[in-house]
């Protein structure tokens, strides 16, 4: 029998059904979800037994913070049905529509009532501890009677004091016990309040959304509707896996996924994109630039107006205003009249990932579980194809006695990496975190992954002096020389790539030179378009030391003063 393939568009008005159409309520759970930086488009399914005729299928429950306008049903059957407009409502309710809103909510109200509970043994306690302790009195009193008639009876004497420690001993466990318990309802509640706070919705309120329907025929539905809801997001995020043996470095993608909904996700096809919905889909019109005159006495009496009414009202509530209030009132409100009674909605920041112009879809191998208590799930996407090799860095000028291994990865294949943090892990184990920016295929990357301990460095100042040249015109003169000692004590050949600056200039009286006969041949200046930083590169061999010297001069005219030295 021929399957056919149902599509509808949004209709977001309230129809009347006819009076013959039997309304079938589907519980359809989430199945896919796909998630953009800001919101998340939700998909639900169900397979429905309809019958031959024009009926409705109605789903309740839905959150009310969904975008009606997004609202979409598709379907699939094996006999011919056509679908009407869909429809929504709002249905209210006594207690929270979100099931785990409402399942944490009764939680805390058993508890609180537990913690009455324990309260109330408590306080029985406390009377039966105050009965003893007055029947002790008692008893001590008729003692000291017995003791002045001379009618001693130690054995009764002993047995009724015993019986009285023991009551009062098992009132005080007793007593104890409550603590205990009231203190672990305590965090208990503690808890649950925590987690009805994460879900934040408070929502009593939900969407009824009907689809009316016509079958020649009772079959079996496949049916689906999607819509968009807020509160969702996600980011890139990465492990970077860096083998010392071998210098291969592997990269690993995750989307970082979070949502607020009020629902879990679970066994979900989820899809992250990198659209953004959020930026709309076409430019405003255009509208007139009116200008008028304006008005400085009629504003200012607006102006006055408004401010003294605020005053007045804050000196009824008890507080007299200073006169700089008076005044700061006047200038708020002239400079701008308009925004006095401005009221701006709280706005939720969500995740901003810098695409630059790369729109992509990944979809997440397997089922899903993403918790609405706004916890970042980190799901795997996938590994980039990437070729690396790895160097030593030197920067003596930051750090004058160690070396760091650094990975230079190029990116190949086809896919951009977008901009996200990467963990660092060298040889399995975790040692930092790092910021990658945005790759293209082709671009590449330095990540650093720590002090490597194997390559010794120390850096000596061989000269600092400062002196005067010239015959007649006399220039101040600074020259400094460096020396920087690098060993290699692995058992392999390392690449060496060592940074260093040198002054630079924006003044033209003020001159920097290299010295070339107090400096090591074989360095490139201006890495990177950096003004004054230089590099030489080698390659050292195992137990191989290397000594590599930088001198520098920098004149400038005397009676003048420079800075940055």
């Amino acid at each position: 029998m021929r399957r056919s393939f149902l599509t509808l568009c949004l209709a977001s008005t309230v129809l009347a059904y006819p009076a013959f159409a039997k309304d079938i309520e589907v519980n359809a759970d989430i199945t896919k979800a796909t998630v953009y930086n800001d919101r998340a488009t939700l998909t639900r399914t169900a397979k429905v037994e309809i019958p031959a005729g024009e009926h409705v299928l109605v789903l309740k429950g839905l959150s009310m913070r969904l975008d009606v306008n997004s609202l979409k049903a598709d379907g699939q059957a094996a006999a011919k049905v056509s679908f009407g407009a869909v429809s929504y409502k709002q249905d209210t309710f006594e207690d929270y529509i979100v099931p785990k809103e409402k399942e944490l909510n009764d939680l805390l109200l058993k508890l609180q009532d537990e913690r009455k509970v324990y309260e109330a043994e408590k306080e029985a306690l406390k009377v039966g501890r105050t009965f003893l302790e007055n029947l002790g009195k008692q008893a001590n009193l008729r003692e000291d009677e017995n003791i002045a008639k001379l009618e001693l009876n130690p054995e009764t004497w002993g047995s009724a004091s015993e019986a009285l420690s023991l009551k009062v001993s098992e009132n005080l466990k007793a007593s104890i016990a409550a603590d205990i318990k009231i203190r672990d309802t305590d965090n208990k509640i503690k808890k649950v309040r925590s987690e009805l706070q994460q879900l934040r919705t408070g929502q009593k309120r939900s969407y009824v959304v009907s689809v009316p329907f016509e079958s020649d025929k009772a079959t079996t539905l496949s049916f689906e509707i999607s819509y968009q809801l807020p509160d969702v997001g996600w980011h890139p995020v990465y492990d970077a896996r860096l083998d010392t043996k071998t210098g291969a470095m592997e990269l690993v993608q995750y989307g970082s996924v979070w949502q607020r909904t009020g629902e879990d996700w679970e066994d979900v096809k989820l899809t992250l994109s990198t659209a953004q919905p959020s930026r709309g889909a076409s430019l405003p019109e255009l509208s007139p630039q009116w200008v008028n005159v304006y008005e400085e006495g009629r504003a200012m009496m607006k102006a006055s107006r408004q401010s003294f009414g605020m005053v007045a009202s804050n000196m009824a509530a008890g507080g007299a205003p200073a006169a700089s209030e008076i005044d700061g009132a006047y200038r708020d409100a002239v400079e701008d009249v308009n925004e006095a009674n401005l009221e701006r909605a709280v706005s939720v920041q969500s995740a901003q990932i810098n695409t630059e112009g790369f729109v992509g879809e990944y979809n997440i191998t397997g089922p899903a579980d993403v918790k609405s208590d706004g916890s970042q799930s980190k799901l795997l996407i996938g590994a980039f194809d990437v070729e690396s090799r790895t160097q030593i860095q030197i920067k003596p000028q930051f750090d004058s006695g160690h070396a760091y291994l650094v990975a230079m990865a190029k990116l190949k294949g086809d896919a951009p990496i977008l901009p996200g943090q990467v963990s660092l892990f060298r040889d399995g184990a975790f040692i930092g975190k790092d910021y990658l920016q945005m790759l293209r295929p082709g671009d590449e990357a330095d990540l650093g992954f720590g002090i490597d301990d194997n390559i010794t460095v120390s850096r000596n100042t061989l000269k600092d002096e400062r002196s005067e040249v010239g015959m007649i015109t006399k220039d101040n003169v600074l020259e400094r020389h460096y020396v920087t000692e690098i060993k290699n004590l692995r058992k392999t050949p390392v690449e060496i790539a060592l940074f260093d600056v040198i002054p630079a200039s924006r003044d033209e009286s003020v001159r920097i030179e290299i010295l070339k006969d107090a400096t090591t041949p074989n360095y490139e200046t201006d890495i990177k378009n950096k003004k004054g930083v230089t590099a030489w590169n080698f390659t050292l061999k195992p137990q191989e030391e290397v000594k590599a010297k930088l001198g520098w001069k920098v004149s400038w005219p005397k009676g003048k003063n420079i800075s940055g030295l």
